[in-house]
């Protein structure tokens, strides 16, 4: 799959993103990699902006208490995020001088950092070369290079086919990378892709092959509402709602109508110190 197509069509469409921005920052681009794991742009815009007024810094929201990342993480789901997002930050401030580290290894090791945000970190705020996959270049890959309809569940193999196609400069390896995360977003969605616009369209194995639907085998999300996720949610909204951030135990989500369920979400909530119990009372993590 030649590179030159995608770095001309993303210098021509690519979308104003905060964290494109050359300025944005190193922790600024790691805020925004720990908020957009399975939450929508438009939703982590407001968020991320709001985010970076507060704590500018590392530094910042390490010196702030746990309770006030995941009252600031609102609604965008998943908050254990935020309690990563916040260890990661101490450890960014006691061990790397409040910088976010350069290095993959070391971005391996700071908390709730995985191999994708790792890759992305290095790659777009530091310019360094590795592949970057994410969900969009997955199935970017998968149509234009394996003639698949849908990727299959992440595999190193994502990683070694990327990498095939990066060009050997830096610059223009960062601008691939985002290329393709850029296409698989806009124009190479999973329901309706865009083909007639598609910069790889003559050289896409899927649409040589005639667009044969050849399943989707990846694993699904278990449904929301009714979910004990639900149930964690409305908890922790409570919490945060509530003028002190500290509620009776016996009244958390008193009405919810699945006992059994309400007290699996408490407990599961206390088990990831996303909240805490003292004397009959409930809060978030000091």
């Amino acid at each position: 799959m030649p590179a030159l197509p995608l770095i001309e069509w993303y210098g021509e469409n690519a979308r104003e993103l905060p964290w494109r921005d050359p300025d944005f920052g190193a922790w600024g681009v790691l805020v925004s990699e720990f908020m957009l794991q399975q939450t929508p742009v438009t939703r982590v815009i407001p968020r991320l902006e709001e985010w970076l007024r507060r704590w500018p810094t590392a530094t910042a929201l390490a010196d702030s208490s746990p309770a006030d990342a995941v009252r600031q993480w609102a609604n965008l789901g998943y908050p254990r995020r935020a309690l990563w997002l916040h260890q990661a930050a101490v450890e960014i401030r006691d061990q790397h001088g409040g910088e976010v580290p350069t290095e993959v290894s070391a971005l391996l090791a700071l908390s709730g950092v995985g191999d994708y945000t790792a890759r992305a970190v290095a790659v777009f705020a530091y310019g360094q070369r590795h592949p970057v996959v994410d969900t969009n270049t997955r199935r970017v890959l998968a149509r234009a290079v394996g003639g698949r309809s849908q990727p299959g569940n992440a595999s190193r193999r994502d990683l070694d086919d990327m990498a095939s196609i990066l060009p050997a400069d830096d610059e223009s390896a960062a601008i691939v990378n985002a290329a393709a995360m850029e296409l698989g977003a806009v124009v190479c969605t999973a329901r309706a892709p865009r083909c007639e616009v598609c910069p790889l369209a003559d050289i896409c194995a899927w649409r040589a092959a005639g667009y044969p639907d050849t399943g989707d085998d990846r694993r699904k999300q278990a449904r929301y509402e009714g979910s004990d996720r639900q149930a964690r949610g409305a908890v922790l909204k409570e919490l945060r709602d509530a003028a002190t951030h500290v509620v009776a135990l016996e009244g958390v989500i008193a009405d919810w109508p699945d006992a059994a369920q309400r007290h699996r979400a408490i407990d599961s909530l206390i088990a990831d110190g996303l909240a805490e119990v003292f004397d009959g009372m409930l809060q978030l993590p000091r």
